[in-house]
């Protein structure tokens, strides 16, 4: 999953995708302990989506709190 993927997803997908990668993850570290796992590249590829997703909603989180402090300051402007 790239970025432009991730970013064109809502919050409540971005919610379930979370959930089901970290669940994925538990799995094939479990299978890498008893000695199955067979697609190791898997679990990084894993762990680098789960960043991803925590990255793009730090950014929508730092735009909303920046599109606040804009519209409090043009208020304040045009209170005089």
């Amino acid at each position: 999953m790239n970025a432009a993927e991730v970013r064109q997803l809502t919050e409540s997908q971005l919610a379930e995708t979370l959930t089901d990668l970290h669940a994925e993850w538990r799995h094939l570290r479990f299978q890498e302990a008893v000695g199955q796992l067979t697609a190791t590249a898997r679990i990084g590829q894993i762990r680098r989506d789960i960043a991803r997703i925590h990255t793009i909603r730090t950014e929508r989180e730092h735009d909303a709190e920046l599109r606040a402090a804009i519209a409090a300051r043009q208020t304040v402007a045009q209170r005089g």
